[in-house]
């Protein structure tokens, strides 16, 4: 398989990036596509050519490292999946791709496709944990949650904290993420203790780390390898009015 990318290469923050042609030959369909990139860097540096500086770490769809937007898509083309899982035979001999970084002004560009999330960290600091004191580790038992909670607090704790829903969405959003932070907690007798704070917090900080408002694009959804539910992001808004509410 052979396929023409085009790469966005920018050396630093403070200059002008563009669009790289690159050929990538001999490409088999189960590699994944950051081994592909791993093949195009291998035939850079053999040319004595710059390689293209791009982010990974587990390489299993956990960690949210391989943010990259591919044929205008967060994560490429196929649902529910990240980069480093997003295997070449989705694509086809010949084949055009173009793979940009993540376009956000809360997230500057590092580097070519790298770049740097670390707002959302600012955002879990701000209140994205639970500091009440619980003594010892309980038994696994010893504090009742119904199904209903556990599984809603299991399922929005799935988010990895890649920032997809903010690649995709057109203001730039991080409602998707801070919502899953809050559902999660929120759903835990152990998190409901700090609830009015956490949120009001959390959304603050996610205000001033320059991310834009959601309008209901739904996009954040759609990209999210984890599958995420804007259902989330309703409930935060509920809270967080109860949470001013409170405060006043």
């Amino acid at each position: 398989m052979n396929l023409t990318l085009f790469v966005w290469r920018q050396k630093d923050p403070g200059e002008k990036g563009n669009m790289s042609r690159y050929e990538a030959r001999d490409i088999t369909p189960h590699m994944s596509f950051l081994e592909m990139l791993d093949v195009v860097n291998e035939d850079l540096i053999k040319k004595g050519a710059e390689p293209i500086a791009f982010d990974h770490d587990c390489r299993e769809g956990i960690c949210g490292t391989c943010s990259q937007v591919i044929n205008g898509i967060a994560h490429g083309p196929e649902a529910a999946t990240t980069v480093c899982q997003l295997h070449m035979r989705h694509f086809s001999d010949g084949d055009v791709i173009y793979i940009e970084p993540w376009r956000s002004r809360a997230f500057p560009i590092i580097r070519d496709l790298i770049v740097d999330r670390s707002a959302l960290d600012r955002i879990i600091q701000a209140g994205g944990y639970i500091s009440v004191t619980t003594g010892g580790v309980p038994d696994a038992n010893s504090i009742p949650v119904p199904k209903q909670d556990s599984e809603e607090a299991m399922d929005a704790a799935e988010c990895i904290g890649c920032g997809a829903c903010v690649a995709a969405c057109p203001n730039s959003s991080a409602m998707l993420f801070v919502s899953a932070k809050v559902a999660h907690l929120t759903s835990l007798p152990q998190g409901r203790v700090e609830c009015a704070g956490r949120v009001r917090t959390m959304v603050e900080a996610m205000d001033g780390q320059g991310f834009g408002s959601c309008s209901n694009h739904y996009e954040c959804q759609a990209v999210c390898p984890k599958g995420i539910d804007v259902s989330n992001i309703a409930r935060m808004n509920r809270e967080y009015l109860n949470a001013l509410f409170k405060s006043k």
